[in-house]
């Protein structure tokens, strides 16, 4: 980013989050390359409506604008309707200048005209105002019950910001990626959160440790009084100890310890039944997410597809963990 007031500018914006920041775009360019095009609008000096978008250019799939790659939701900040709909105007006549093949952007766009919905997701949001104690006592029996079993195994949980706690991160990354059957993101994308957001306060690591060995971890953003859980993952030889939520339990402590009042935790697909019951159990309140996508070349908003299962999905879980790895880093810079 090269607007030094960029994140003052930001911050005077109603509903805006870490995603759209300086950071979280650094880590998006410096990785892989994408070109930021952020649409703003003002009034009379004052910023009323700001819409993120990165070019991402591939000679796999084409150009494209999207908003914003690698990023559960992001919706446009705006004071009106007029502000909403000139941002959306201003980025389809950028991207025909520009040759795009599609605009994506990851929140409903209800302000769009002609605008329907691409993709659905859900997201789960809990409400932290009420306290570790309030919190702990919603939270379902199952649950309740994983997080004591943790407890009394002798599982512990550590905070850190370091790119050594990110590397054992990875390690468990790498290992949940492949019984998901999913290609591992590249180091250097974690290397870049560690070094641009966590390491400028803009959230922390949870490890889960039996016998000093990290078997579960997450990756929390955080900014202003909202929390938002990015990554998890897990060595499942250890899932009988429940790790996991030890893990969402004591990162929950700490952010409603810290007087913030929302954890988000995430985008889940339809299907993931299971990530689903799980947010559930925490008590989480379920909203929508949707997605909308507008075709360059029709001249009209398409549906698209959530890839989280697919028949890659079995061939991917047949790879070793090197072969994995050296795809994802072949692969991300043009996915999104």
């Amino acid at each position: 980013m090269k607007c030094p007031q960029w994140d003052a500018l930001v911050s005077t914006c109603k509903g805006r989050s870490f995603f759209h920041g300086s950071a979280w775009a650094q880590v998006l360019q410096e990785t892989y390359r994408h070109r930021p095009v952020y649409f703003c609008r003002f009034v009379k000096g004052a910023i009323t409506g700001i819409l993120p978008v990165m070019e991402v250019s591939s000679s796999w799939t084409g150009c494209k604008g999207v908003s914003l790659p690698f990023t559960d939701l992001c919706a446009p900040l705006y004071s009106s309707v007029a502000d909403a709909r000139a941002l959306y105007s201003a980025a389809v006549r950028y991207g025909k200048d520009r040759g795009w093949r599609i605009l994506e952007c990851r929140s409903s766009a209800t302000e769009w005209a002609g605008a329907s919905r691409s993709v659905a997701f859900l997201g789960h949001v809990i409400n932290l105002e009420d306290g570790s104690e309030a919190l702990f006592h919603r939270f379902k029996s199952p649950v309740r019950c994983a997080i004591r079993k943790a407890e009394r195994a002798g599982v512990r949980v550590e905070f850190s910001t370091s790119l050594q706690s990110m590397r054992s991160f990875y390690r468990l990354h790498c290992l949940a990626r492949r019984r998901y059957g999913m290609p591992c993101q590249p180091f250097r994308f974690f290397e870049n959160i560690a070094r641009l957001m966590l390491g400028e306060g803009f959230g922390f690591i949870a490890t889960a440790l039996y016998e000093d060995l990290p078997v579960a971890a997450a990756v929390f953003f955080r900014d202003g009084q909202e929390a938002f859980f990015k990554f998890g993952a897990s060595d499942y030889a250890y899932q009988h100890l429940r790790p996991n939520n030890l893990v969402m339990w004591e990162s929950i402590k700490k952010c409603s310890d810290a007087s913030l009042t929302r954890l988000h935790m995430g985008r889940t697909s339809l299907n993931q039944r299971g990530l689903r019951r799980f947010k559930l159990g925490f008590g989480a309140c379920e909203v929508p997410i949707d997605y909308v996508k507008y075709s360059f070349r029709k001249g009209t908003f398409v549906k698209g597809v959530d890839y989280a299962e697919s028949w890659l999905n079995s061939l991917f879980r047949r790879f070793p963990a090197p072969i994995l790895r050296l795809t994802g880093n072949l692969l991300y810079p043009h996915l999104t």
